[in-house]
């Protein structure tokens, strides 16, 4: 199955983020983009591919000793951001130390699975609203209007594992389905700081 650990925002924040990309709807261009559906919004940490089954087991003991070693922190939802003209995201500000050591944490539980892992570079957090279809939509104006956004503060308290159901049906516009798995409770604890898993 194709997975990924991720933090996913309480529906209070997801609602606030909704209001503000609703109205970026209404700007020039908007429909040349293609956006990302809201129940599926999250904060990637650790994008592992297809997982084969008999991996879960070792996975999740390891993943939940990453949760059990991480102690709960403050995010809220923050800004816009892009990657070149294709993708439009907002981000994330608050203990983004925190977020990137959960990251980095659910990552070498992955590899030390023996998950084969992308090349490791550092964490951005971000959570994708939109993909350019062919990258000649200008992504300022969408940039503009996100600069001010600043979500309410919420406490991340769990680390979550997303299986992503890739759409198969080839209908325009169709997303994929997004189910979590596996979640882990954040607990603090004392532990090594760095890359554990």
């Amino acid at each position: 199955m194709r997975l990924f650990a991720a933090v996913l925002p309480p529906a209070g924040a997801l609602a606030e983020l909704g209001a503000a990309v609703d109205g970026l709807h209404a700007l020039p261009g908007a429909g040349a983009l293609r956006w990302t559906s809201r129940p599926g919004w999250h904060f990637t940490l650790a994008f592992m591919g297809e997982v084969d089954d008999a991996l879960l087991p070792e996975l999740g003991t390891r993943l939940a000793r990453a949760a059990h070693r991480t102690p709960p922190f403050a995010l809220r939802l923050h800004g816009g951001g892009h990657f070149g003209r294709r993708s439009l995201w907002t981000g994330a500000a608050g203990d983004l130390d925190a977020l990137r050591l959960l990251a980095e944490r659910a990552d070498a539980a992955a590899r030390r699975t023996g998950i084969p892992m992308e090349e490791h570079r550092r964490y951005q957090a971000h959570l994708t609203l939109a993909r350019g279809r062919d990258g000649t939509v200008s992504l300022t104006p969408f940039l503009d209007a996100l600069r001010g956004f600043e979500g309410a503060r919420w406490r991340v308290g769990e680390l979550a594992l997303v299986r992503s159901n890739l759409p198969v049906a080839g209908v325009p516009g169709e997303q994929p389905r997004y189910e979590t798995v596996g979640a882990w409770p954040l607990e603090g604890g004392d532990g090594p700081a760095e890359g554990t898993g």
